[in-house]
């Protein structure tokens, strides 16, 4: 019985966190996106955020970003200067395909910083990505 439940691989979807300058408050702010690199849209899509260090953590945080086009990417929240010291997952769940498909991304501790940004695909911008 376990071995027919065909559990699906996520490619081409990623998390990334970028640093970018935010007009309405005049400062530069972390911000973590959802990308789809891939050549269909992604539905239902669910992420649960959450930061923890040793006895310390962060709330619970469910964002629901319905669909992300092909090739395009969603802001899922702003990360907080304080927190980039903490571990950060980030749980997505969504559907392509009629399957459900389910990951989880971790930012380590003190990993979301400038000496770790690349190019992303479809943002325009350089960033930290845990694919």
């Amino acid at each position: 019985m376990k071995k027919d439940i065909e559990i699906p691989v996520v490619k081409d979807v990623y998390v990334a966190v970028v640093h970018e300058w935010n007009a309405e408050f005049l400062s530069q702010d972390w911000n973590a996106y959802l990308i789809n690199d891939k050549e269909i849209p992604i539905e239902g899509v669910l992420v649960v955020t959450k930061g923890y260090q040793g006895d310390r953590k962060t709330s619970l945080l469910r964002h629901g970003l319905g669909t992300v086009a092909a090739k395009s990417a969603a802001k899922i929240e702003v990360i907080q200067e304080e927190l980039l010291a903490f571990t950060n997952e980030f749980t997505v769940t969504f559907f392509a395909e009629g399957k459900l498909y389910d990951k989880k991304y971790i930012f380590r501790k003190h990993s979301i910083n400038e000496n770790a940004m690349q190019e992303l695909p479809v943002l325009d911008q350089r960033g930290v990505l845990v694919k």
